[in-house]
């Protein structure tokens, strides 16, 4: 008999050669691993020391994934991948960095009582220093959240390391580059415009960042500051696309869909949203006052 997971994780770790990166990476990979049999884990690309793990911890690895002119994995051929290789009726796609606990698959199986259709989960990330290797022993998940709270700090809900959905949704992608800027903030942006509920996970699921520096980057400068990223950008149909949190429409809160309060930081953004000239330009009159919304939004939350 043949067991379906009800949720498979996927990502495109970065190469294994940087020891602080690989120690961050087989932590993440130990936290998918620790969700469970209804949760299946898969790996996609073909980096340095990416076999050799996957194989380690009993995980599905996933090549031949198409690529940019410089190497750099594409992100509809990583979803691509994952979708064929998976029976799961849901997706989700998490950062090689991002450690998973079990409210995640609660939050994925209450959204999908209540929505009959596509939906995105997202949500913001906590960061928290870690060094070395996690225990995984009975209990981690506890000790984690633990750790958490106490040395955890909230991100802002600029940046997106996590997507669940449903299998039937994001099939048609454009070519962006993985680990670049800008896709994801297209995701929420094709999600909102093709009236899908984006549900901000904040209230109920803890995602945790391991930290990290840049030094695995051409040069160790952040990806906003690479070719790519302006690539992908451009792709996504400039700045007036670029979703982020904030502009989620509804909240998963005590295990319930609804809509998000309207904070002073969520009517700041909406404003600026909408402001917007529709090229992305923040030249002329109207440009000026959306930049002047934009670092009053970036001021409420830090």
């Amino acid at each position: 008999m043949i067991t379906v997971s009800y949720l498979t994780v996927f990502s495109a770790p970065k190469p294994f050669t940087n020891p602080p990166i690989a120690v961050i990476q087989r932590n993440a990979i130990q936290s998918w691993l620790g969700l469970g049999p209804d949760v299946e884990a898969l790996l996609v690309g073909e980096e340095p020391g990416m076999a050799e793990v996957a194989a380690e911890y009993g995980v599905r690895l996933l090549t031949d994934v198409l690529r940019t002119d410089t190497g750099t994995p594409l992100v509809n051929s990583i979803f691509a991948l994952a979708r064929q290789a998976s029976d799961s009726p849901f997706l989700a796609y998490v950062n090689g960095d991002i450690l998973l606990l079990q409210d995640l698959l609660d939050a994925t199986r209450q959204i999908a009582s209540q929505v009959n259709g596509p939906f995105l989960l997202i949500g913001q990330r906590w960061d928290l220093d870690v060094l070395d290797l996690l225990d995984f022993s009975h209990g981690w998940e506890m000790r984690l959240r633990t750790d958490v709270q106490a040395r955890g700090q909230l991100h802002r809900p600029a940046g997106s390391d996590y997507f669940v959905f449903p299998r039937s949704a994001f099939q048609e992608m454009p070519e962006f580059a993985i680990g670049r800027a800008g896709w994801d903030n297209w995701m929420i942006y094709h999600a909102r415009q093709q009236g899908w509920p984006v549900i901000d996970g904040t209230p109920s699921v803890t995602i945790v960042h391991q930290s990290h520096d840049y030094s695995h980057l051409p040069g160790g400068r952040p990806h906003y500051d690479h070719q790519e990223s302006q690539q992908n950008m451009a792709k996504a149909g400039g700045l007036a696309n670029m979703y982020m949190v904030l502009d989620a429409d509804r909240q998963l809160k005590d295990g319930r869909i609804q809509r998000p309060p309207l904070t002073i930081t969520r009517l700041v953004r909406r404003i600026e949203r909408a402001l917007m000239p529709k090229d992305g330009s923040l030249r002329g009159t109207r440009g000026a006052v959306t930049r002047r919304f934009r670092r009053m939004r970036r001021k409420l939350y830090g």
